[in-house]
């Protein structure tokens, strides 16, 4: 069990409160260990089920897909500087022959219709001949379940939107806004594909089916500025921006584009203030955590019941290709190997029976994450991420998640958390650089401890 003593400040009264919060029970109390929160009666909550655990000694299998994620292929007219896909190796290509038969096969390892299916590349729109038959065919066999597709938005026209607007997809584009220079070439700098993506954007906006999906990097950091960007692009300022958090280190690229030790407290200042004064709410990202955080403390949520952040590793949440294989996610091949040396290909859709998930490693398992006070946050970053860029990720998803826990924390109590202390590195446990200041005595000659009070 974790537990970590807060320093938190009442801006309200410039005075510091000790607070008690254990990430495994997800209680949050005083020195007495008195809640200081209304968390909801456990006699009308539903129950929390507990996570199922997989590791490559102890690996799940995979059922009938509640969500079905199909790899098309991993080509893309891109290249982009961090993308988790650019040097994973390539299985053959997909084709439309491919359909026939992966729609013949469905019936025996789908056993009830999906509740969302998502078509993935490398770039969908570059398998259009591909996706169009595939989307038609499950359409017509599942009319009911929900559609999505990821794009960069450059193959867009009139004729691809139409398509994708009859069969009810969600359409994501991808796009870091203000960054999209440091990701790699930006779509709306051709006339026609800017034409085609604010087209696509005023069919399906007003359906909640369109979002832009920015990741933030080093030089991309701001939650405000990307709203921003988008809100002028599409003259929306309801504009909805999926994703929005830091990127993991796939890579080198990923790597360089990670925050860096001396940059860790600036971030986390600015993305903090970005939430708690509303800048960042159409950011799913932030809210949806942010909430899910807030829900953790009032509803006393265990730890027990978290898996990891993707889902990829619930046994009803299934990716594959058109081959019939079997995948760790989307983002891999049959023909990848993972970091700890297991292959991607983790079976066939022919032997279900046989499909063991080899490749990643629950939370629960990590070093780091038992003893982590954001893990209700964070949820064990990528589950098959391992060594020096494991290392790098899970910084970057610390650094995340820290402005997210003290704003759900001061959306709660109205204190700020500024330090942790726990069996933590040194570095982790001061959340914006103010700590030395909020524990100096407040007759003490110090600046005036720079959080304001935010106007209800």
């Amino acid at each position: 069990m974790a537990k970590f003593l807060i320093t938190a400040l009442d801006p309200r009264t410039d005075t510091v409160v000790p607070l008690l919060y254990d990430n495994m029970d997800s209680s949050l109390t005083d020195l007495k260990g008195q809640s200081v929160i209304r968390t909801v009666d456990p006699s009308l909550q539903a129950p929390h089920p507990v996570a199922q655990v997989t590791s490559r000694d102890a690996p799940l299998g995979k059922t009938s897909p509640r969500i079905l994620k199909i790899s098309l292929g991993l080509s893309c007219n891109y290249a982009c500087e961090y993308c988790s896909q650019r040097f994973v190796a390539r299985n053959d290509e997909t084709n439309p022959e491919d359909v026939t038969g992966f729609m013949a096969s469905l019936d025996s390892w789908v056993r009830s219709p999906p509740e969302a299916i998502e078509f993935w590349g490398g770039e969908p729109l570059v398998y259009i001949k591909t996706l169009r038959p595939l989307a038609e065919a499950l359409r017509l066999k599942y009319p009911q379940t929900r559609f999505s597709v990821i794009t960069n938005g450059s193959l867009l026209n009139l004729q691809v939107n139409e398509w994708l607007d009859d069969l009810g997809f969600t359409v994501s584009i991808s796009h870091d806004g203000p960054g999209q220079h440091v990701r790699g070439p930006d779509p709306l700098e051709d006339p026609l594909a800017r034409q085609a993506i604010l087209e696509l954007y005023r069919r399906l906006a007003p359906e909640g089916r369109f979002s832009f999906n920015a990741m933030l990097n080093r030089s991309n950091q701001s939650r405000a500025a990307i709203h921003a960007f988008f809100a002028e692009l599409t003259g929306d300022p309801d504009v909805l921006i999926g994703e929005g958090g830091f990127v993991d280190a796939y890579d080198d690229g990923g790597r360089a584009l990670s925050l860096k030790p001396e940059e860790f407290h600036a971030f986390r200042r600015l993305a903090f203030q970005e939430i708690r004064l509303g800048k960042a709410g159409r950011i799913s990202s932030v809210r949806d955590r942010t909430m899910s955080f807030v829900n953790s403390l009032r509803f006393k949520r265990p730890a027990s019941s978290l898996g990891q952040k993707c889902g990829m590793d619930r046994t009803d949440s299934m990716a594959v290709d058109l081959k019939g294989n079997v995948l760790t996610c989307q983002n891999v091949s049959a023909a990848a190997v993972a970091p700890n040396g297991e292959p991607h290909r983790i079976g066939h859709t022919n032997q279900m029976q046989d499909v063991t998930l080899k490749t990643a490693a629950h939370w629960s398992h990590r070093q780091e994450c038992p003893g982590c006070p954001v893990l209700q946050i964070c949820k064990g970053a990528c589950m098959f991420l391992e060594g020096p860029l494991w290392d790098v990720s899970c910084d970057n998803a610390y650094s995340d998640a820290l402005p997210i826990f003290a704003a759900g924390i001061e959306f709660l109590t109205g204190l700020v958390p500024v330090h942790i202390e726990g069996e933590l590195r040194e570095e982790r446990k001061d959340i914006f650089g103010f700590s030395e200041q909020a524990r100096a005595p407040r007759d003490s000659p110090t600046k005036p401890f720079p959080i304001a009070v935010v106007a209800a």
